[in-house]
């Protein structure tokens, strides 16, 4: 087994830049947004395929905004790496660009067949991306400790919180209050989403005045949550021991283990008021071609991106760091099942909504921040919000097309 190689091998990444549309000879470069643990099982994995193949594979990383950039700049020059690797919101800007090969025509349907329909990154009926992992989407956070069962739905998450909140030393719940990201569960869980079917901003609604509401309820009547929050000080509070929840992602776990934390994950709860459960963006990360790509070379970064996004590759992401494979023959494995951390995730997975690839995203995200934040810091009310939210998105996605 070609995988086993990995943990007796030594692993050198050979070089820090390659032209993908113009690069010669045997190298497949991959740049990539990982951080140091994934980082690691990508390198041991290329180099296992390059020692196979007779391939250089070159990684370079890149911090995620900087990733896009660079990539963009490069690729519009006709060069840039032969593979791409990143979150799927980069799909729709890359492809309207024009930066990425559509993958329909040269992936066939036995491929595609093996994978989660939510791991196969499509943009204007197009497949731009396939994913190794789905989800970094939130999910409830319990401390066993304080919260031997977690909550249903929000009427218990109250009673709960109110139960383990003590003045300024311990909360029930947590969360960053910065990013509008982290309100996403909310607004669906009032029935509410960012964009409408035809992809236009839909934030001036009841659902997301009710869902700031509900915020506001939690921070100022029920006092279940601290006045101020940032993620720094959420995830402090949990990991000291502070906070009986918190509501995070994936990202997050091998932190609570390191900080000994008894800690358990689940579905974040009902919305009592609506009999909606939350639907946090599910997000894929995965592997995008060149567009610039020589047809010569073509057929091996293929089999790399096989390789990259096979079962037993997947699995070793798994082992590492925890992460839900897009392919369905890993996901049937034991490494998955047996792990209740990741069994809840998925649950919480299968109720999450896929995050737009359209690029009018980023405008949207732009746009929902600083109402939201302003409804947290108490000088803006929810119905003013909403209706500032829905005026920005639309002014920042046409300035886009100016």
């Amino acid at each position: 087994m070609r995988i086993m190689l990995i943990f007796t091998m030594i692993i050198v990444v050979v070089g820090l830049f390659s032209c993908g549309g113009s690069s010669s000879g045997r190298n497949i470069a991959i740049w990539h947004q990982m951080l140091p643990e994934g980082a690691k099982v990508l390198d041991s994995l290329a180099q296992v395929w390059a020692l196979e193949n007779d391939y250089t594979v070159t990684i370079l990383y890149r911090e995620t905004e900087e990733l896009r950039s660079s990539y963009q700049t490069a690729a519009l020059a006709g060069g840039g790496p032969e593979l791409i690797y990143g979150p799927a919101d980069q799909v729709g800007p890359f492809s309207v660009m024009r930066l990425i090969l559509p993958l329909d025509d040269v992936l066939d349907e036995d491929f595609l067949a093996k994978f989660d329909e939510k791991g196969l990154v499509r943009y204007n009926g197009k497949l731009y991306q396939v994913a190794d992992q789905i989800g970094n989407h939130l999910c409830l956070v319990y401390n066993r400790k304080l919260v031997p069962i977690p909550p249903n739905n929000t009427d218990e998450m109250v009673e709960i919180g109110k139960k383990i909140t003590k003045g300024t030393d311990t909360y029930g719940l947590v969360w960053n209050f910065t990013e509008p990201y982290f309100f996403i569960p909310w607004l669906s869980g009032f029935g509410g989403w960012v964009m409408d079917p035809s992809g236009n901003p839909s934030l001036d609604t009841k659902a997301t005045i009710d869902a700031l509401s509900f915020l506001v309820f939690l921070r100022d009547t029920a006092r279940i949550v601290p006045r101020e929050l940032d993620y720094d000080i959420a995830d402090a509070l949990f990991k000291e021991g502070k906070a009986g929840m918190i509501i995070n992602g994936p990202w997050s776990w091998g932190g609570y283990r390191q900080a000994g934390l008894d800690f358990g994950v689940a579905k974040i709860p009902m919305v009592s008021a609506t009999g909606l459960w939350p639907a946090p963006m599910v997000s894929p990360l995965g592997y995008s071609i060149n567009v610039n790509i020589g047809r010569a070379k073509l057929p091996a970064v293929l089999d790399l991106l096989e390789f990259l996004t096979s079962a037993e590759s997947q699995l070793e992401w798994t082992k590492v760091l925890g992460t839900i494979p897009s392919n369905l023959e890993a996901r049937e494995s034991n490494i998955v099942t047996d792990d209740p951390i990741i069994a809840a995730s998925i649950e919480q997975l299968e109720l999450g909504r896929p995050m737009p690839v359209a690029p009018e995203l980023r405008a949207i995200w732009d746009a929902m921040r600083p109402p939201y934040q302003s409804v947290l810091g108490g000088s803006m009310t929810p119905e003013r919000a909403a209706r500032e939210m829905q005026s920005l998105a639309v002014r920042k996605i046409a300035e886009m097309y100016e």
